[in-house]
């Protein structure tokens, strides 16, 4: 027990975690799932629906950044 308070603090989480997660038996299929839906969110919806327009119409990141600005300084004069 005295050897568990010698411990620095990050390793004594780090052993509550680990032990924990060594233990687990539906959670370990949960965080698969967890982790896939992630992957799904984060990778395939980007893909499939935000492309990224500026590099496909604009060949340097000046023109990018240009454009950018452009069309900030537009929604700024519409909007007053």
């Amino acid at each position: 027990m005295e050897d568990v308070k010698k411990a620095p603090i990050y390793r004594r989480i780090w052993d509550l975690y680990y032990d924990g997660f060594r233990n687990m038996t539906v959670g370990k299929s949960l965080w698969l799932l967890i982790i896939i839906k992630l992957f799904v969110f984060f990778v395939i919806i980007k893909w499939l629906f935000f492309p990224n327009i500026l590099k496909e119409n604009y060949d340097t990141d000046s023109e990018r950044a240009g454009a950018v600005r452009e069309q900030l300084m537009s929604h700024d004069e519409q909007k007053n």
